[in-house]
């Protein structure tokens, strides 16, 4: 079941493309955008992250911390973060532990076919850890200006 505001956010731990390990819980303190995408590189998720690098500044002065999620090897996250300059931690959950407690994984049409995949997800957590903002099946262009849009600034 997707999470709605007021939702606690599941807490979890995972390595970033940098070599680190990154917490939830450790930013409580602060706005998290949790950026949930399917594929590192790939056209639409390239649109996301470059929209993201190139807003982080207006972010940041809203004190939002922005992190990607992908079900991707770290590997290939550091090269998506290098070929893309993404200022931001890309995350990998190869294992879906993550994706699942969010329910961003699952059935989703793909070319008017039903597949099992990730759904192309953002949400915002506020400083208390919950759900501040949930926006599932979104679409990748123009992302973060609907985020923006939405988020009031």
């Amino acid at each position: 079941m997707p999470l709605a505001v007021g939702d606690l956010a599941p807490d979890f731990v995972l390595p970033a493309h940098d070599g680190s390990q990154v917490r939830l819980s450790d930013l409580r303190g602060q706005r998290v955008i949790l950026w949930f995408y399917p594929e590192a590189m790939s056209p639409g998720c390239t649109q996301q992250a470059c929209g993201f690098r190139d807003s982080i500044e207006a972010l940041a002065a809203e004190d939002l911390t922005v992190l990607g999620i992908s079900r991707d090897k770290v590997e290939r996250l550091t090269r998506f973060a290098e070929r893309d300059a993404i200022p931001f931690p890309l995350l990998s959950d190869e294992d879906l532990q993550v994706h699942l407690a969010y329910d961003t994984f699952g059935e989703k049409q793909l070319y008017g076919k039903t597949v099992q995949g990730v759904r192309r997800t953002t949400l915002v957590v506020d400083a208390e850890g919950r759900i501040e903002h949930a926006f599932y099946n979104t679409k990748a262009k123009n992302h973060v200006e609907m985020l923006r849009k939405r988020l009031g600034f």
